[in-house]
């Protein structure tokens, strides 16, 4: 048996290998940023080629940093950033566009014609999910409708569709294999989440042929072996989920009402509903999770697009930061925002509003605001998107949250746990290890191959490094969320044209 199981998380902004060890400890990580691309205000896109390239180079420079070969690796699973689309043919293994981006907005107006048709309750129905252009559904169509010859490839079975870790799996195996689990292919708006298949009635509303699609496989089995010439050796691969799900598992959330977000680019809020699948009545999506044997279950999820993407658009746009992790200081060296709200609506709004034409506003702004206050109230933006998708799973499922279990980039900011507690008015729990994603993806494949035996032995890793109480009182609190839904209220409807 191998020493170390590999995770590749293959993020919206970088990929990253991890390799960890039977006690889920992290033994060596590796992590490559790549490019961003914004043909168009709204749009975004990412070059398929060098989503492969970095992964691979991660793949192999963490394996060299300890030393281990192929012999080392028990086994490897895949977590990725869902609903980015690629649209490759089958015979070269060329992409025939570009990967369109989960945050991409340029088929708004597709989802628009869609619900004018009356084919919206089909999809909530089915799929679980609210359409929007945020969904692979409609970004597989634009491709297919907008790039020469496409349609007429798509048809005589020329091409494949794939969300990431469909692509990579694709890779490693040198084209063998064309395979997704159910958590990815949820994420699709193409999926019946009941029937766990592709669902031909939205495949014919929207024009994809089936051939297209990938075999949809439970989270942990599997899939197939690496080409031998890519790390020096047959590895399996076993496990693969999006990254959400994978976080969940990772946060060993397997019980009905367990609750985790991951402060990401995006943010993400997941409830484990067991095998019980929940219709929201507050904005939420109905998602497939992973069941603590492997098996698809499901989720409530609220989806906030803007997350650590708004405090890199502080470092990267407006240059007010040289790291990310310098925002803390800046959050601390000042009392308050001084009135200011930040809502980071760059691509909309996600849970629990759905507004796709709603933009990004800086309110409240006088005189006396400077650079803290404005990077403060950016910081402070996660948490108010956070309490607003939390409230609307409390609804949903009849509960009331006493405990939040936190994971992703901005969950080692401190001031931002601390203000996320004071707004919930309720517990926020950090584990050890926040690389939650990557660890889940490891669980998956690492059970499908007996490395670990089973969930129980997954959870006793599980430890906490820090619980957060709320220490704001109930009035303070009040006041800050009434600000919070007023600068909510301005940006909506924003980029609709009159």
């Amino acid at each position: 048996m191998g020493k170390y199981i590999m995770a590749l998380d293959q993020g919206t902004t970088s990929s990253r290998c991890i390799l960890f060890d039977k006690a889920g400890k992290m033994c060596s990580v590796a992590r490559k940023e790549f490019a961003q691309y914004y043909p168009k205000p709204g749009w975004v896109e990412h070059d398929p080629h060098e989503i492969w390239s970095s992964q691979m180079g991660v793949a192999i420079e963490a394996m060299s940093l300890i030393g281990a070969d192929a012999e080392d690796i028990e086994a490897i699973g895949i977590t990725n950033q869902r609903e980015t689309t690629i649209v490759w043919d089958k015979k070269t293994g060329n992409p025939v566009y570009p990967a369109i981006v989960w945050q991409c907005r340029r088929t708004a107006g597709m989802i628009e014609e869609l619900e004018k048709d009356g084919f919206g309750d089909v999809i909530r129905k089915k799929t679980g999910l609210i359409p929007d252009a945020y969904f692979s559904g409609t970004k597989i169509k634009w491709i297919l409708e907008h790039v020469n010859g496409a349609k007429d490839a798509a048809q005589k079975g020329e091409l494949l569709f794939g969300t990431v870790d469909t692509w990579i799996i694709w890779k490693l195996t040198k084209g063998r294999i064309h395979v997704t689990d159910y958590t990815n292919a949820s994420r699709t708006m193409l999926f019946d989440i009941h029937k766990k298949q592709w669902d031909k009635e939205i495949l014919s509303y929207l024009g994809i042929p089936e051939s297209m699609l990938p075999e949809v496989k439970p989270s942990s089995c599997v899939y197939g072996y690496t080409s031998a010439s890519l790390i020096g050796g047959r590895i399996p691969i076993s496990g693969a989920a999006g990254d959400q799900q994978a976080a969940l598992f990772g946060q060993c959330c397997f019980q009905p009402g367990d609750v985790k977000n991951t402060y990401g680019t995006g943010g993400f809020l997941l409830m484990h509903t067991g095998n019980r699948a929940v219709e929201s009545k507050q904005g939420l999506l109905t998602t497939i999770a992973v069941n603590p044997d492997g098996s698809p279950g499901y989720a409530l999820e609220g989806s906030i697009f803007v997350c650590g993407a708004a405090i890199q658009w502080l470092r990267d746009e407006l240059e007010l930061l040289e790291k990310a992790s310098e925002s803390e200081k800046y959050c601390l060296s000042v009392p308050d925002t001084n009135g200011v709200y930040v809502v980071p609506a760059f691509a909309g709004l996600g849970a629990p509003y759905w507004d796709q034409y709603a933009r990004g506003a800086v309110l409240g702004l006088t005189r006396g605001a400077g650079k803290a206050h404005l990077i403060r109230a950016t910081v402070e933006s996660l948490a108010y998107q956070v309490h607003d998708v939390i409230r609307s799973m409390e609804k949903d499922a009849g509960v009331h949250l006493n405990s939040l279990r936190v994971d992703g980039g901005a969950s080692a900011n401190d001031f931002l746990m601390q203000f996320q507690a004071d707004i919930l008015g309720g517990e926020v729990v950090r584990p050890s290890c926040i690389e939650t994603t990557a660890l889940g993806a490891a669980y998956l494949a690492g059970m499908a191959t007996g490395f670990w035996e089973n969930a129980e032995e997954v959870k006793r890793n599980w430890n906490m490094e820090r619980a957060f109480e709320p220490s704001a009182s109930e009035e303070k609190r009040k006041k800050l969320l009434r600000g919070w839904k007023k600068a909510v209220r301005c940006t909506r409807d924003w980029a609709r044209d009159e």
